[in-house]
């Protein structure tokens, strides 16, 4: 298959397990490469995501690898079948290779657990409340990338009205609920709007008040992606520079843990729904 200019994470992710179960099979680059009757350059570059790789060559390679996890392999395969882009292309010129690569793993996602600590989560945010948050970029954004942006972000939201929409729990403490961006009826809009959107069969929203003092992971938000399968997994992280993904298997553990020891420390659904109607009363 040709070479890909730039991969994206998912496809560099499709690799990468390509590459965990050959050595769990005990076997180098150079013998796997010899065995499957094709040359070290061609794997390497499949194992780096900057090959395509067929559907076909994953059920080849992980037969001869002996893998014994059926809907792992299958996981997989799913992954190598998936050829056109998403909607999220049309914004290729304009936005961060990582940003895309968001969209997709909201797209890909059966289930999706953030914690947000400033800010609303992207997926329920306003349009007005999104916009003000984008004002607050340095260096300031032109009026076109404003908008662009503001699009890319509404845009988003859709992942939560598809047939098959990921069930979504979204920790938010109690500094974002109080963050006043774009002021006093935008932040009133915003609240309104996550108790609507917290209204939703696939959503749950729970608060973590100020009055449970520290929790885990307290100084960052965090975005964990439940893949097809556990070994698919990936944890987001917000970075000055952008979105950072995560997928070592220690790394899954901790954040799962992590999420675990924060939900234990949140308000349940009702209460939460009941402290977001309190607080917009008072905004």
């Amino acid at each position: 298959m040709p070479p890909r200019k730039a991969p994206t994470a998912r496809q560099q992710r499709l690799g990468s397990e390509l590459r965990k179960i050959r050595e769990h099979a005990g076997l180098t680059l150079v013998e796997a490469a010899s065995q499957l009757r094709t040359d070290r350059t061609t794997m390497s570059n499949s194992e780096s995501g900057r090959f395509g790789v067929s559907p076909e060559r994953v059920r080849a390679w992980t037969s001869h690898y002996g893998c014994p996890d059926t809907a792992y392999v299958e996981a997989l395969v799913a992954m190598a079948a998936e050829r056109g882009g998403g909607w999220w292309d049309e914004y290729r010129n304009d936005h961060s290779a990582a940003t895309l690569d968001l969209a997709e793993l909201e797209h890909n996602a059966k289930a999706l657990r953030a914690v947000q600590i400033m800010h609303m989560p992207g997926l329920l945010q306003t349009e007005e409340y999104a916009r003000a948050v984008f004002e607050e970029a340095v260096p300031p954004l032109s009026p076109i990338d404003l908008r662009r942006r503001l699009s890319y972000r509404l845009k988003r939201r859709d992942v939560l009205d598809r047939p098959s929409a990921p069930e979504c729990t979204f920790l938010i403490h109690e500094a974002a609920l109080r963050m006043r961006f774009g002021g006093r009826k935008v932040a009133a809009d915003q609240l309104d709007y996550l108790l609507k959107q917290s209204e939703r069969d696939n959503v749950t929203v729970r608060v973590i008040p100020f009055r449970v003092g520290g929790f885990p992971n307290a100084g960052s938000s965090t975005l964990y992606a439940h893949g097809p399968v556990a070994q698919l997994d990936t944890v987001q992280t917000d970075t000055p520079h952008g979105p950072a993904f995560l997928d070592a298997e220690t790394r899954l553990a901790n954040y799962r843990a992590v999420l675990d020891r924060t939900e234990e420390r949140s308000y349940d659904p009702v209460q939460s729904r009941d402290f977001i109607h309190e607080m917009a009363q008072q905004v």
